[in-house]
C-alpha cells in the first residue's frame, strides 16, 4: 500500500522555490539552513494529521531563518537598580562605543610603538590613564576583577600564606569564593580575627610567625555588616605587614573613581586612597562603578605589576583590542572633568530628585499613570543597602505579574519592579532620551 502521508518538499525543490529572495549567500548555509526547515516540517508533520505546508511557505520561513537577526534586545531599565547585573550591569558612555567600534573596525597601533616602529606595550593608553588616576607607578588590564584579584593573589607564590580576615572571606559573585582563589592560587590561606571584629593584632600574630607573604584585603562591596564589629586601621594593618616583609593586596570590587559621598551615599574607597593607605596593589572593576565595559584593573607598585605581567596567566586573562580601547575612553571622561554628565552610571547617581519629578510628571500625564516618589539603589555589587530617592510611575488597572509582563515582552522591552501590589517604573534608571520609548512601552501593555 503507497504511503500518502504529506511529506515536506527536498531540499533542492526548496532551495530552488527561494532562490528569488536569497541574493547573494554561501552555498553551503543555504542548504544547511534549508536542512533545518525541512527536519523542522517533517517533525510538524508526524503523527498529527496536518496538511504539508507547500514550498513557497517554506521558502519563505527559510529566508526568514537567515535574515534572523542576532543582535541583543535593547532593553529600558526602569527597575530603579542603577547597576543591574542581570540587564548587562550600565550602558557604557558614548565615547566608550565609539571606540570599541573604531577598534573592530580599522587596524591599530595595538602592541607597535608608533614613534619608534617597534613592538611596544599591549596598547598603553588605558594604563597610563589608570596611573593619572590613581597616582600608581603601574597598572594593568584585565579581562576582569576576579581574574585581577587570581592574578594579584598569585604574588605570594606557591605555598606561601596570604592572610585574610574572616570577616572577608566572602563569595565575591558567580559562586567564586577568595578562599578557593587563594587556593587555585597555590597559596596557603591563613584565617585572622573572627568573622565579626578583626583588629590589628590579630594581623600582626600571624605575621609574627614569618610565613606571611601577603595581607589580602577585601572591600565589603556587595554586603554590609552591622551590630558588634570592628575592622582594623587599613593604615596600621599595612604599616605591620611591610614591617615583616609582607605586602598588601586591596581588592575594591566596585572601585569609584569619584566620591559617592558627594551624592548622599556612603563614601566608598578609591583605588587612590588605599595606595597612600599602604595598599601595594589594588584591583577593582571596569564596569560597575566606573561605568565601562567589563575589565579588571590592577594598580600599583611598578615591580609588583611588573611581575603580575609577566605572569603566564596573564596572556589568559588579558581583554581584546575593543575592550582596550572602550576602558581608556571611559577612564579619559573623568581625566577631563565630564564623568557625571557622560558616563551612564555616575549620570543616573548625580540626577537631581527635582529633575525626577518632573520628569514623572510629565510622563504620567501622557499615559495616566500616577507620579510616585521612590527609592532607588546603586546594586551590582556596590555600595550595598544604599538608596537614592527617586521618582517614577505607579501603574494601575491590570494584574501587576501580567503587566509586568507585558512591559518585558512588548516593544520596546521594560523592566519594572512591583511594590505594594503594583508595577512602578524607576526613572532614574531611564535616561530621559527614553521617557518617549516608555510613554509607547505604557500605552501598548496598558491598552
Amino acid at each position: 500500500m503507497p504511503d500518502t502521508r504529506p511529506r515536506p518538499p527536498s531540499v533542492e525543490r526548496l532551495i530552488a522555490a527561494a532562490r528569488p529572495r536569497l541574493g547573494e549567500r554561501e552555498h553551503a548555509a543555504v542548504v544547511a539552513a534549508a536542512r533545518r526547515v525541512i527536519a523542522d516540517e517533517r517533525d510538524r508533520l508526524r503523527g498529527n494529521g496536518r496538511p504539508a505546508r507547500d514550498a513557497d511557505d517554506l521558502a519563505a520561513e527559510l529566508v526568514a531563518r537567515l535574515d534572523a537577526s542576532t543582535a541583543p534586545i535593547s532593553v529600558v531599565n526602569a527597575t530603579g537598580v542603577i547597576v543591574h547585573t542581570n540587564l548587562g550591569r550600565v550602558p557604557w558612555p558614548e565615547a566608550a562605543i565609539e571606540a570599541a567600534a573604531a577598534a573592530a573596525r580599522d587596524a591599530l597601533f595595538l602592541e607597535l610603538d608608533r614613534a619608534t616602529g617597534r613592538r611596544g606595550r599591549r596598547y598603553r593608553q588605558a594604563e597610563d590613564l589608570l596611573l593619572a588616576l590613581t597616582g600608581a607607578e603601574d597598572a594593568l588590564v584585565t579581562n576582569n576583577n576576579a581574574a585581577a584579584v587570581a592574578l594579584a593573589v598569585a604574588l605570594a607564590g606557591r605555598g606561601g600564606g596570604v592572610a585574610v580576615s574572616r570577616g572577608e572571606l566572602v563569595e565575591i559573585g558567580g559562586g567564586v569564593r577568595i578562599p578557593e582563589i587563594v587556593r587555585r592560587a597555590g597559596a596557603r590561606l591563613v584565617e585572622v580575627g573572627t568573622t565579626n571584629r578583626t583588629r590589628v593584632d590579630d594581623f600582626a600574630e600571624v605575621l609574627g610567625t614569618g610565613r606571611i607573604r601577603m595581607v589580602l584585603r577585601i572591600h565589603q562591596s556587595n554586603f554590609r555588616q552591622e551590630g558588634f564589629i570592628e575592622a582594623p586601621d587599613p593604615v596600621a594593618v599595612a604599616r605591620v605587614a611591610h614591617e615583616h616583609g609582607a605586602i598588601v593586596v586591596d581588592d575594591l570590587g566596585s572601585g569609584a573613581l569619584l566620591d559617592t559621598a558627594a551624592f548622599g551615599l556612603t563614601h566608598e574607597p578609591q583605588p587612590s586612597e588605599r595606595l597612600a593607605s599602604g595598599g601595594d596593589v589594588v584591583t577593582f572593576s571596569g564596569d560597575k562603578l566606573v561605568g565601562g565595559p567589563q575589565a579588571g584593573l590592577i594598580v600599583g607598585r611598578g615591580d609588583l605589576v611588573a611581575r603580575i605581567r609577566e605572569d603566564p596567566l596573564a596572556r589568559a586573562m588579558r581583554p581584546d583590542k575593543a575592550t582596550l580601547a572602550a576602558v581608556a575612553a571611559t577612564l579619559a571622561l573623568y581625566r577631563n572633568g565630564t564623568a557625571t554628565r557622560t558616563i551612564p552610571v555616575w549620570r543616573m547617581i548625580a540626577t537631581t530628585e527635582g529633575e525626577l519629578r518632573a520628569r514623572a510628571t510629565t510622563l504620567a500625564t501622557a499615559t495616566g499613570a500616577e507620579a510616585v516618589p521612590l527609592r532607588a539603589t546603586v546594586g551590582g555589587g556596590s555600595l550595598p543597602g544604599e538608596t537614592l530617592p527617586s521618582w517614577g510611575l505607579g501603574l494601575i488597572g491590570r494584574s501587576a505579574d501580567r503587566l509586568l509582563a507585558a512591559l518585558r515582552t512588548g516593544e520596546p522591552a521594560v523592566v519594572g519592579r512591583i511594590e505594594d501590589g503594583r508595577v512602578v517604573l524607576d526613572l532614574r534608571t531611564v535616561p530621559p532620551e527614553a521617557d518617549e520609548r516608555l510613554r509607547r512601552a505604557i500605552a501598548a501593555a496598558t491598552r
